[in-house]
């Protein structure tokens, strides 16, 4: 949904709508979202504050995820709020590097008069995720082994003491020590 920022005045304006499951795409498939699980229900609110716009949005649905540790695809609530404040008053190119005031800092520009409502939703939900995604926090994750899921099996690897990676290491002699 785009939004003509033209149009949007110092009294705020509603958007409410719902997203059908089949909204999102990953095209790549490496993304930490698979897919929506059900509808997302939308409410933004964009208001105009001097050369700058306000949105205030909650979105409130479900969606998939891969576990960092397993692999495995779980489900995730999303209940969120959220506030951004956007400039299209882009910053004048100069050369070399160019200071940004303090406010500039909280500010996301665009250029242009427009602003792409699905690429703001979907750029929230992206920075609700946490760094490591995990389907429970006991996640036991793969053996380094032999990759089997240690949720569901016990491996019969035989594992010795510190991370495999560093098994050439034992073998070294240091300083005449045997």
């Amino acid at each position: 949904m785009i939004v003509d920022l033209k149009s949007i005045t110092d009294v705020p304006r509603r958007f409410d709508f719902v997203l059908d499951p089949d909204w999102w795409q990953d095209d790549d498939n490496i993304g930490q979202v698979l897919g929506l699980d059900g509808t997302l229900t939308c409410r933004i609110n964009i208001v105009r504050a001097g050369v700058r716009y306000i949105i205030d949005g909650g979105l409130l649905g479900a969606f998939f995820s891969r576990c960092d540790r397993c692999l495995e695809t779980y489900r995730r609530e999303l209940d969120l709020n959220f506030r951004l404040f956007i400039s299209s008053n882009y910053p004048e190119e100069a050369e070399g590097e160019v200071e940004l005031s303090e406010d500039d800092l909280s500010v996301q520009f665009i250029k242009g008069d427009e602003v792409e409502l699905n690429d703001v939703i979907k750029e929230q939900i992206y920075l609700s995720l946490p760094i490591k995604s995990l389907c429970r926090t006991d996640c036991a994750g793969l053996c380094p082994v032999c990759g089997t899921d240690l949720n569901k099996a016990k491996c019969q690897c035989q594992r010795g003491k510190g991370h495999i990676g560093f098994g050439k290491l034992k073998a070294l002699i240091l300083n005449g020590e045997q």
